[in-house]
């Protein structure tokens, strides 16, 4: 095993028992629960009006660039599929 793992190993270790002890407490936990959900809902809404307010600037946000991967993938597909017959005729 080599140092680097070794090191990651140990910090795995280090990181699992604080969360343990964080955790330790019904109440402490709870609210950390509660922190983390409030992030997670303001993260969302951040994304939302993020997207709404590209979207009226007429710049593309992610999503749209994952759609149109997607349908790039699907035209790639289709496109081998036709090449493969046009091969056999």
């Amino acid at each position: 095993m080599g140092l680097s793992s070794r090191l990651k190993q140990e910090a795995m270790g280090l990181t699992q028992k604080a969360m343990e002890k964080l955790f330790a407490d019904e109440q402490r936990a709870a609210k950390i629960a509660s922190a983390l959900g409030s992030v997670q809902r303001g993260k969302e809404a951040f994304d939302k009006g993020q997207h709404e307010v590209m979207h009226q600037l007429n710049l593309a946000v992610k999503s749209d660039f994952k759609e149109l991967g997607k349908k790039l993938s699907v035209i790639k597909r289709r496109l081998r599929d036709l090449d493969a017959k046009l091969s056999d005729l």
